[in-house]
This record gives C-alpha cells, sequence and structure tokens, in this order.
C-alpha cells in the first residue's frame, strides 16, 4: 500500500498543480494570476504593484477561498461525517513543533516566491508566455511532494487558513499557515534582489 499510495499522492499532487498552473495562466491577462496573498504581498513590497491593488487582490483571494470553500463544504455532505474532514492544514506536533513547522511554511513559500520572480523576470529574457504557469505549477508541485507529510504544503495564506475555518478545524496552529507564507513572500523579496537578480 505504500507505493500505492505515494502514487495516488504524486498523481492528485500533478493533477492540481496543473489546474493552478492554468488558473495563474487564464488570469495573468486579468490580474497578473494573482491566487496567492503571499506571492501578491512580495510583488507589492518588491514595488511591482500599488498597496491598493494589493490590498484589493488579498480580500479578493480570501473571499474567493470562503466561497469555494463554503460552496465545497455545503455540496459535500460534511455534517454526517463522524471524523475529521481532511484536507485543511496541520501538523502533528509528535513530529515537528510549532517552530519548525513556521519555517517549513516559510522557506517553501520563499522557495515558490523566487520561483515567481524568477519566470517573470524580463531580464532573464523570460517574456510571458506558457512557461511561467508551467514552472510555477512545477514548483508548486515539488513543494507539496516536500511539504505534504509535515504540514500539508499551505505556502498560501487562503489555503493554509480558509478551509479549517469553514469545516470547523481551526485551532492555534492556524496562526503558522497565515503568517509563514507571508513573511517567507516578503522576506524572498531582498533575497532575489540582492543574490538572483
Amino acid at each position: 500500500t505504500g507505493s500505492r499510495s505515494m502514487t495516488a499522492l504524486f498523481g492528485k499532487q500533478w493533477y492540481q498543480r496543473r489546474v493552478r498552473g492554468g488558473i495563474i495562466h487564464i488570469l495573468s491577462e486579468t490580474s497578473g494570476g494573482h491566487i496567492n496573498p503571499a506571492v501578491t504581498l512580495a510583488l507589492f513590497v518588491d514595488r511591482r504593484i500599488s498597496f491598493i491593488h494589493c490590498l484589493f487582490y488579498i480580500i479578493a483571494q480570501f473571499l474567493g477561498g470562503f466561497l469555494g470553500a463554503g460552496i465545497l463544504y455545503g455540496v459535500g455532505n460534511h455534517g454526517n461525517l463522524t471524523t475529521d474532514i481532511y484536507g485543511g492544514n496541520s501538523f502533528d506536533s509528535d513530529d515537528i513543533n510549532f517552530i519548525q513547522a513556521f519555517f517549513i511554511e516559510l522557506f517553501g513559500t520563499m522557495f515558490l516566491v523566487l520561483v515567481v520572480f524568477s519566470t517573470i523576470d524580463i531580464r532573464r529574457g523570460h517574456e510571458p508566455s506558457f512557461l511561467q504557469p508551467l514552472a510555477i505549477g512545477f514548483a508548486i508541485l515539488v513543494l507539496h511532494i516536500w511539504m505534504i507529510p509535515y504540514t500539508n504544503c499551505a505556502i498560501n495564506p487562503v489555503r493554509g487558513s480558509v478551509w479549517n475555518i469553514v469545516a470547523g478545524q481551526a485551532d492555534e496552529q492556524i496562526f503558522i499557515f497565515l503568517l509563514a507564507p507571508l513573511c517567507g513572500g516578503a522576506l524572498a523579496v531582498p533575497l532575489y534582489n540582492l543574490v538572483f537578480k
């Protein structure tokens, strides 16, 4: 069952990342593909978008997250389940502690933002094309394969908190999944500008 479960995990993550890459590509002309508040904050810190755009994008991202989670929860007949609803972000405190979970999420999000910045950097010869969402989708896939056993891989404050709230599973761990991605996104900006630009 170990190999089957790993194959199922890889297949599920593969398709989910392709869907995210597709969403980024579809929304790229409208909003620049803003679906992650940590990436949006990083673009604001790097002065690529205004404060007002950053604020509205983040509000829209959370509203969209609550709307989508509410619909999924409403149509999923979750009230009749006797076990916790899987799919939220959490970690087992017997395996890792708060600080370790925080830094896993921080470094994972930092890696994602570094990939985003490097794929949209025109000075590197990256003109807008299908390759940006493909590279970002592969980065998210790799992060999920690495991080799911530890924190279920949020790397997005919306993904890391909204389902837990809607499903009634929010606890003190939610602050890690809200704050660590935002910190990772903001810290990626000086790192990219100082080291990788």
